[in-house]
């Protein structure tokens, strides 16, 4: 990886033929969990896709395809093969770190740097849908990803119900206006817990209150997930939960908000964007 100090300029060529950042205004919502299921839910409907984790100082992605250790390998000594989960394409910084432990310690311009190198010097091939799992907030990895790519297809964002999290979710809308990223919409993750013994529902951290917010800011929701303990499991053991449950109620919910999204980024993501 170089280790120049300059700006990227745009791509020349857009890396997919639709482009989706997944952000979240902070950590802990599920955002790359979420990443994940949507690169996999595409990838099975027959979708060529990619996912790329530019979470450098945290990347999540590997442990939660069971991708952890993977090592990338090269054709032609010039562009890095992406690795591979059945059609999904992968790339993650953790593939190229000595170990899980190492510490990525990088300003800005370097990140911005390596960000458009992870594009270009890949072989990603012809994809239908680039998926980017962005780190927490509104920092140098979604502003490099916005400005690198050529008409990105816009932005889905994560939150749980509670306002802290719904606060932070604002700010990241404005981020999106300011650039003229287009929001697909914003998913409730954590929306609610249903006993598995007695079917009692229990609002843990609330409810709605992305639904609410999305439209108070006039962008489109997308859908609630609900907690779902076998999801914590599923991501600890690599098993992305809608490849392997796909006839639970999560994955049914889930592929409704698949479905939207990808109707946004058909359409498009409405007036106020």
């Amino acid at each position: 990886m170089s280790n120049q100090n300059t700006a990227p300029l745009s791509l020349e060529i857009p890396p997919a033929e639709k482009s989706i950042l997944v952000l979240s205004g902070k950590g802990g919502v599920g955002k790359s969990t979420v990443a994940a299921n949507l690169a996999i839910s595409l990838s099975l409907q027959g979708y060529a896709t990619g996912l790329l984790d530019t979470d450098f100082h945290g990347p999540s992605i590997p442990k939660l395809l069971g991708m952890e250790g993977t090592r990338l390998t090269s054709s032609d000594g010039k562009k890095l093969n992406p690795a591979e989960l059945g059609s999904l394409k992968v790339i993650s910084v953790d593939f190229m770190l000595g170990s899980r432990t190492d510490p990525v310690i990088w300003r800005g311009p370097m990140k911005m740097n390596v960000i458009k190198q992870l594009f270009e010097d890949v072989n990603w091939g012809k994809l239908d849908y680039m998926i980017v799992d962005c780190p927490p907030g509104t920092g140098d990895e979604p502003l490099s990803v916005s400005q690198l790519i050529p008409e990105p297809t816009g932005a889905v964002i994560v939150t749980t119900p509670q306002e802290l999290s719904l606060s932070d979710v604002r700010r990241s809308i404005q981020f999106c206006r300011a650039l003229k990223l287009p929001v697909l919409g914003v998913i409730e993750n954590m929306s609610g817990f249903v006993c598995p013994h007695c079917g009692e529902r229990t609002e843990l951290f609330g409810s709605g209150g992305g639904e609410k917010m999305a439209s108070e800011m006039e962008v489109p929701f997308l859908g609630r997930i609900p907690i779902e303990p076998e999801i914590v499991s599923s991501g600890d053991s690599g098993k992305p939960f809608v490849d392997h449950n796909r006839k639970s109620q999560f994955a049914k919910d889930f592929e409704n908000i698949v479905t939207n999204i990808k109707e946004g980024a058909k359409e498009g993501a409405g007036p106020n964007i």
